[in-house]
């Protein structure tokens, strides 16, 4: 990421190095693909008067094995802040159902609102491989959390 626009730094000064723990605090690798989850706040889209509190995440999927495998559906599992849990299943995601030679990588970024200024999210996506034999592949859980709130602890 060194290198690209949007971070700040000194004039002149080499850019901020990240590593993937920084900037995907959250991973879990199932058979050789690694899910990353990057969670952000969206204060501009949010009114705790409402209550509406709307968060971002960023998903990085790598396949880090021998097969070529697809991404075929999604099954998230949304719990508010009051324990309140809802299931969201669907076909790919963003309207993709991406499929990654070994060791290519596929980003995305979809959001997720709530009534509560905390929660968490958690899931799996069905994957296939190239050699046919369906599996699962644990999307680990994250933290929604306000700035208000503090992080909790998974």
């Amino acid at each position: 990421m060194s290198g690209q626009g949007g971070i700040g730094h000194g004039g002149g000064s080499t850019p901020p190095s990240f590593t993937m723990e920084q900037l995907f605090p959250y991973a879990e690798t199932t058979r050789g693909v690694t899910v990353r989850v990057a969670p952000n706040y969206l204060e501009e889209q949010s009114d705790p008067e409402e209550p509406q509190y709307v968060w971002a995440y960023h998903i990085r999927l790598e396949n880090g094995g021998e097969q070529t495998v697809q991404l075929i559906s999604r099954h998230w599992i949304i719990t508010d802040g009051r324990g309140r849990v809802q299931e969201v299943k669907g076909l790919g995601v963003v309207g993709d159902q991406p499929t990654l030679a070994p060791g290519a990588s596929y980003d995305y970024v979809s959001g997720c609102p709530l009534k509560t200024s905390s929660g968490t999210m958690r899931g799996t996506f069905q994957m296939v491989a190239e050699a046919g034999w369906p599996f699962e592949v644990t999307i680990p859980e994250f933290s929604l959390d306000t700035p208000h709130a503090g992080a909790r602890p998974n």
